[in-house]
């Protein structure tokens, strides 16, 4: 099944709800093909304009569902900033015809670094020390349960690009960190069972996709099982972690801290449950961010785009 595309009608060059400081790199290729550009300013707003849509720029902040697909009337391709494309329903896609991209790459530094700087201050236990000064205390006994470096057990999950880089980093300083990945061979750090990795690690850091399969891969049965005292680092995606037993079990103590820059509903709810747990450091989805990621993603969007309308093979299609 496919979609009616109108290929003699130029349609608009959608973008969904973002935060970019500027899109100008996209408007000055909309202009250059002649197309007008919709900067959608909600969720309502991009789900309207999907039908006249010829292209669909896609960010975190929307979810193309089967029925926008069933909506497109001349979408030539959706293009995904960055690599996670779990708000995109790709079975449609494939089932419409409707070619799906992904930039990945763009910000695998950036992204990787803010993992290892949130494993390594909630290791030190930084963030317990800020709330006691905060809160008019002093030390107690924040920091006589962390290892040192040299002693530290560290789970790198998932050796893509991004979480390659952070075990790199984690050896580099003298951790001792092994690795899981069920589906790419490495050789840079040691390789371990996942269930291993889970039970004995002082760090767990998350570098997977989420899929039906992923999803709260880390639940309370798995928190349960961690080892006490340790600190868990999520750059990836929110769903991956049942959030409601993260902050019982940060509450309880169990779990020592956690380093968040993404969750199942973003932005972050006033009310979420996360926000009252103790030890967190929380990022709005911005690990990604540098003064280089933002032109490097963008300049990917625009080349993938133009592939779309001239006719050439769209780079790292996942459907």
């Amino acid at each position: 099944m496919s979609t009616e595309i109108e290929p003699a009608t130029p349609g608009i060059i959608l973008i969904a709800p973002h935060q970019f400081p500027e899109v100008e790199r996209e408007k000055a290729f909309a202009a250059e093909f002649g197309r007008e550009i919709v900067v959608a300013a909600n969720g309502a707003e991009f789900h309207a304009a999907v039908p006249d849509a010829e292209l669909i720029l896609v960010t975190p902040y929307a979810r193309l569902e089967r029925t926008d697909f069933a909506a497109m009337k001349r979408c030539t391709a959706v293009v995904r900033y960055g690599i996670g494309y779990d708000n995109i329903d790709v079975e449609a896609a494939r089932e419409y015809g409707v070619p799906v991209s992904i930039v990945p790459g763009a910000a695998s530094e950036e992204v990787g670094s803010h993992a290892f700087a949130m494993g390594l201050a909630l290791a030190r236990r930084i963030p317990a020390g800020q709330a006691s000064i905060a809160a008019g205390s002093w030390a107690g006994s924040i920091g006589f349960d962390t290892p040192r470096f040299s002693e530290l057990d560290v789970a790198v999950i998932g050796m893509g690009r991004i979480g390659a880089r952070v075990a790199g980093w984690y050896a580099a300083i003298g951790t001792h960190v092994r690795a899981y990945d069920p589906f790419l061979e490495f050789d840079a750090v040691p390789a371990a069972p996942l269930e291993e990795l889970l039970t004995e690690s002082h760090i767990v850091s998350l570098h997977i996709p989420l899929t039906p399969d992923t999803e709260h891969f880390i639940d309370a049965a798995v928190l349960g099982r961690m080892r006490r005292g340790s600190v868990i680092v999520n750059v990836s995606r929110g769903g991956l972690i049942d959030e409601a037993a993260l902050a019982e079990a940060l509450h309880s103590g169990h779990i020592a801290g956690a380093g968040l820059d993404v969750f199942a509903q973003e932005p972050l709810p006033a009310e979420h449950v996360l926000r009252g747990a103790p030890n967190v450091i929380m990022t709005p989805h911005a690990s990604w961010r540098s003064d280089r990621a933002l032109e490097t993603l963008q300049a990917g969007v625009v080349e993938r785009c133009r592939q779309a309308l001239t006719g050439e093979p769209i780079s790292d299609l996942v459907a």
